[in-house]
């Protein structure tokens, strides 16, 4: 599976931004779909992830009630539509796919390049 994010960019605080994740391949829906992000001088963490028939999501707490993952199959493609942004989400957002349902960042099958996303205050 090759993974492309985009839709990252530069915007204020409380603007929205929406990244879109293309995937290759005709077996997308058989892989969970992640979003993680890394500003620098962290280590990568968990954004949200959305399951195979996307009827199951979970977000990380700094995100929860703010940003919505979603998935459309029969594009192959993966959504991150992110409202009320903070300073503190600006970081490098990467989509990721995994064949079970995980967090960890070490657990993901396959990687996009990132998309940088920032926010000023």
């Amino acid at each position: 599976v090759q993974l492309q994010a985009s839709g990252g960019g530069l915007v204020q605080a409380g603007g929205s931004l929406r990244l879109s994740c293309a995937a290759s391949g005709r077996t997308f829906n058989r892989y969970v779909m992640g979003w993680f992000r890394q500003a620098p001088g962290k280590e990568r963490e968990f954004v949200a992830f959305i399951s195979w028939s996307g009827g199951s999501s979970y977000y990380a707490d700094a995100v929860k009630g703010r940003f919505t993952v979603s998935r459309d199959d029969a594009k192959n493609t993966v959504f991150l539509q992110m409202n009320s942004l903070k300073p503190e989400d600006t970081a490098v957002y990467y989509c990721a796919a995994a064949s079970k349902l995980t967090t960890d960042f070490r657990g993901m099958d396959y990687w996009g390049k990132g998309t940088q996303v920032t926010v000023s205050s």
